[in-house]
């Protein structure tokens, strides 16, 4: 793979999708308003945690679990003043003002999205090495991340960002990789795994597996 940040300028629209502000630092909410789940600009966080919810597959309490998790992340997302955290309460959350938002590590951790909102495909390649062969529930074989791995590979990116991680990296990371678990990962317990080809087409092509999108409403016309 290049070492150069692919395709796309930051901000522009792929092909059928609707463009994302790289103000917005989250791959998995960039696919949302790309692909006009959400719109870029404030979404109310009901709306929010509900698709959040849809998109687990969990049912019943599980489900709300994941709403109240989502909701009391989007709430401070934007700041943490509390006339910033009151209007996040009532109006919701500013997707396209994140960036520089008390959970933006600003490009550290897995380094495949930037501060600029590039993605670096290397670094995909890279979090790949962490990963082994897995079963998927469908047939076949991929490369994929447990929960083990994702952990490995968290406690690696800590380490490599060295002087430039805070304290509370390691606390915001486990609302990320073990988040996207959760929501993308196949199998069930201990054998449940995130597909690296999967983590490719969330960063690169902004878009969400079918079995995910199925859960969801309708989008918004593009």
């Amino acid at each position: 793979m290049s070492d150069h940040p692919i395709a796309s300028a930051p901000g522009t629209a792929l092909a059928g999708q609707l463009p994302v502000s790289p103000n917005n630092p989250c791959p998995f909410l960039r696919a949302l308003v790309a692909n006009g789940y959400v719109g870029g600009d404030v979404v109310p966080l009901p709306q929010l945690s509900e698709i959040v919810g849809d998109a687990s597959g969990q049912t019943g309490f599980g489900k709300k679990k994941v709403r109240i998790a989502t909701w009391m992340v989007a709430v401070i997302a934007n700041g943490l003043g509390p006339g910033r955290v009151f209007k996040s309460a009532t109006s919701g959350a500013v997707l396209d003002q994140l960036r520089d938002g008390p959970l933006d590590k600003h490009g550290g951790g897995s380094r495949i999205l930037d501060a600029a909102a590039k993605v670096h495909e290397e670094q995909i390649d890279r979090l790949a090495t962490f990963g082994k062969d897995c079963k998927d529930p469908a047939g076949g074989i991929e490369t994929g991340l447990t929960a083990k791995e994702i952990e490995t590979f968290m406690a690696a990116n800590i380490k490599r960002d060295g002087d430039a991680a805070r304290w509370y990296y390691p606390i915001l990371m486990k609302g990320e990789w073990p988040v996207l678990l959760k929501i993308l990962g196949k199998g069930e317990g201990e054998a449940r795994y995130l597909s690296v080809a999967e983590v490719r087409t969330l960063f690169v092509e902004r878009r969400l597996p079918e079995r995910i999108t199925a859960r969801l409403p309708k989008p918004a016309s593009r």
